[in-house]
């Protein structure tokens, strides 16, 4: 009986021993990784947060992590002292660095169905087609590159450029019916048009107006941690060189 107790105890006190040891070689193994490597202590979600979320609550949702400085968002926060009284713009996601740019005062922010929207945005929505919009899969919540298209004319090249990032997407109405899939199979194509609704300044949405008049208008999606970098405009000359 004693040596059957005793030998439980020993297979016990080993399993805790290995979890500890364990945990510390995979510590160990991040710290290796970054060795040698110039890294910033950021906040990262950790688990999902809601837009409207208050700051005071996304302390037991967020976590200090160390990132290499090069893949450091621009407006990451490295503590929440500097942000008390606001609330969340968006829905936050895990892994996604926190950032200024989510988080907006509280007495600042108006509703648009279950979104958060920044003050002194003005909302506008222009229909787009599945191509423009990543095959139609945009969703309320994310944020997209916007690019201007527009033809050549007499005297003018045809010119497409990169004009906004980060910008909010408020609602997606009206999402393509899928057209049925080929004789030979494969994922069926969207058709139709949606409704998408941006949060942009009231200057910016003027020239989205006068852009889906005159011209054409592509979004990308932008998730966290692309690339954002300023593009010169593209040309017929650029493109054929």
């Amino acid at each position: 009986m004693k040596t059957r107790l005793l030998a439980a105890l020993t297979a016990l006190v080993l399993a805790v021993l290995g979890a500890v040891l364990i945990n510390g070689y995979v510590q160990g193994a991040d710290a290796r990784a970054l060795a040698g490597i110039r890294t910033t202590s950021v906040l990262v979600v950790d688990e999902p947060v809601p837009a409207g979320t208050p700051v005071d609550k996304l302390a037991l949702s967020v976590k200090p992590k160390a990132v290499p400085s090069a893949a450091l968002a621009t407006g990451a926060l490295t503590d929440l002292s500097k942000v008390k009284g606001k609330v969340t713009s968006v829905d936050l996601v895990p892994g996604e660095q926190l950032l200024s740019s989510r988080l907006v005062q509280a007495s600042a922010v108006q509703k648009t169905g279950a979104l958060a929207v920044p003050a002194g945005m003005q909302e506008v929505t222009v229909q787009l087609a599945p191509d423009h919009i990543v095959g139609g899969k945009i969703q309320p919540g994310e944020r997209v590159a916007v690019y201007f298209s527009f033809p050549g004319s007499p005297g003018a090249q045809a010119v497409t450029q990169l004009v906004f990032q980060e910008v909010l997407v408020t609602d997606v109405q009206g999402a393509p019916a899928p057209v049925a899939a080929g004789a030979t199979g494969g994922q069926a194509a969207p058709s139709g048009t949606e409704l998408v609704t941006l949060a942009r300044p009231a200057a910016d949405v003027q020239r989205i107006i006068f852009t889906a008049q005159n011209g054409t208008i592509w979004l990308s999606s932008e998730p966290t941690g692309s690339v954002v970098n300023a593009l010169p405009q593209v040309t017929r000359s650029d493109v054929l060189k």
